[in-house]
């Protein structure tokens, strides 16, 4: 048995290690519904700190230790929480190591926003930052394969990872990049633990490809249990497509090399005010053929929740209250016009180009295309008139978070996408459901050209009613979900809250291959328990936290 757990990790690293109850209530909580707390949290200070971490945990198998990353805290769905050790890669593996032509290499705990900055010195862009990007690290996107407003042109953070370094359950750090069948084979050749890895995981997806391409959602991009049909296409094997994603369940990522994009110079938003939903499928399949770069939306609430918190606002955008009131102008022109109605969805989509007559051309052949649809629209004239309206979009949830008044944000049905041409359907339905509870305060935003939408009530989870309402909507949500097709969550991924529920998306043989793949990489479960497989939905719910925020 260890006698003192902090000690003897002090005397294995040369990063720190802390246990102050001050530090471990801190690390109990993220972005998410969810409170727990862990027993240490440590700060490796490099590779060989994050090694020696690995075989301590293993060497202590009675002590049921695990190890859980976490950087920037933002994840909505408890993937950063446990009751062991957390390993903060934020304080010491933030370095920016060197940027090639259209490439990067970065250790996980660099903030996005910084990296942003040096990437646009640089005239360059990584696309998949997540509406989080003022708060989230590379390390946290890449674990949770992050998307966002860039997604529907760009793709996820597992179209930009050339290859990553990451320290597996044998406590050494591997290179896993994409490799040719003949590499794969020579690779498989060479034993070893690298060797056996290979070997195993290409012979569970040989073995499994028909139930493997039956399972895969037919929806743009998902983020529900491993993403086994991402590795082999029978040209390519690339092991680093299911670490992206997988919350740090399968190693601890130490590196990252990003591909990166030259962003374009200029871009406008078209704006358009729908007061119902029913013409939103055919508007947005006539935007999309308009190749817009991306396809926004958020709800009444969230409009009228930015409306109300003006001066949170001017502190966003760095202005003033009576200048951004003006901007809103054309919001309250609309209400006069809409019957002191709010439109029930604002859709943003975004033209780019390199030049300012390219963006206005593309926007008004948009508008001009749209013009029978029974939608206002408008197309924005400066930059800081599409921020403002960029800003309600990304800050939504954050105040939410800051102006719940006793109640609190509870994210458990926050990241839906269903396929675009269903949504006249599935939105009344949607609608329905969460409207039989009628107390129930919420809104909806999210990535509408790809049928993504993010749900966040705001709850009094004191009540006990209140708490015994998330696992039977989620049910309900779940179920419309799946029969359109779709997945419980595009780009927020499973965590606590939504891996119990990944039987009923998949069925139990799909999530049985889960089990197995997890097995392979971590046979004694000492990365992120309960995450991605064994999920115990019992656990999550009685670890709620009662907190207003």
């Amino acid at each position: 048995m260890i006698l003192n757990f902090k000690e003897e990790l002090k005397a294995i690293l040369k990063g720190e290690v802390d246990d102050s109850p001050a530090l471990l209530q801190e690390y109990s909580r993220d972005a998410s519904l969810f409170e727990v707390r862990p027993r240490a949290v440590v700060f490796p200070k490099d590779t060989e700190d994050v090694k020696a971490l690995v075989k301590f945990v293993k060497e202590h198998p009675k002590e049921s230790l695990s190890l859980t990353c976490r950087s920037g805290g933002t994840d909505m769905t408890g993937g950063p929480l446990t009751e062991s050790i957390v390993v903060d890669m934020q304080r010491h593996f933030n370095n920016i190591l060197e940027f090639g032509e259209r490439t990067a290499r970065v250790q996980p705990g660099v903030w996005y926003r910084d990296f942003e900055k040096e990437a646009a010195k640089r005239n360059l862009l990584l696309p998949c930052y997540p509406a989080s990007k003022s708060i989230c690290t590379v390390g946290g996107m890449a674990a949770n394969n992050a998307g966002g407003e860039k997604t529907l042109r760009y793709g996820k953070t597992e179209d930009y990872i050339i290859e990553l370094k990451t320290v597996l359950s044998d406590g050494q750090e591997h290179t896993i990049r994409p490799l040719t069948f003949q590499e794969l084979q020579e690779k498989m050749r060479g034993g070893g633990f690298e060797g056996e890895l290979h070997q195993r995981m290409f012979e569970l997806l040989e073995e499994n490809k028909a139930l493997l391409s039956k399972a895969k959602p037919k929806v743009s991009k998902n983020s529900a249990g491993y993403y086994l049909w991402n590795i082999w296409n029978g040209a390519t094997f690339d092991l680093a497509k299911l670490i992206c994603g997988s919350q740090g369940t399968l190693g601890i990522i130490t590196e990252l090399m990003f591909r990166l994009v030259v962003p374009k110079k200029h871009s406008t938003l078209l704006i358009l005010f729908l007061y119902n939903t029913a013409p939103l499928a055919n508007l947005v399949q006539k935007l999309l053929e308009h190749k817009p770069e991306s396809l926004e939306s958020y709800d009444d609430h969230t409009l009228q929740f930015a409306m109300r918190h003006i001066p949170d606002f001017v502190k966003l955008l760095k202005g003033n209250a009576f200048t951004l009131a003006f901007q809103f102008i054309p919001e309250f022109v609309m209400f006069l016009k809409g019957g002191l109605k709010l439109p029930k969805l604002v859709v943003l989509a975004e033209f780019t180009g390199d030049s300012e007559e390219e963006i206005y051309r593309k926007a008004a052949a948009a508008k001009k295309d749209l013009a029978g649809l029974a939608a206002q629209m408008r197309i924005a004239r400066s930059d800081r008139e599409e921020l403002k309206y960029m800003t309600v979009r990304r800050q939504s949830f954050n105040l939410l978070r800051h102006h719940a008044k006793g109640k609190r944000t509870a994210p458990f049905i926050d990241d839906i996408i269903v396929p675009p041409r269903t949504l006249p359907e599935f939105l009344p339905k949607l609608r329905y459901i969460l409207e039989k509870h009628q107390k129930l305060i919420y809104t909806i935003a999210g990535h509408v050209g790809d049928g993504n939408f993010h749900i966040i009530p705001l709850m009094d989870l004191k009540k006990e009613e209140n708490r015994t309402i998330i696992p039977s909507l989620m049910e309900q949500v779940h179920r419309l979900v799946f029969q359109y097709g779709g997945s419980m969550t595009a780009e927020h991924n499973d965590g606590l809250i939504r891996t119990p529920f990944l039987e009923d998306m998949y069925g139990k043989e799909v999530v049985e291959l889960f089990s197995q793949t997890k097995q392979v990489f971590d046979p004694q479960g000492i990365f992120n328990p309960g995450k991605k497989t064994e999920g115990n939905l019992y656990f999550a719910l009685s670890h709620v936290s009662m907190k207003s925020k």
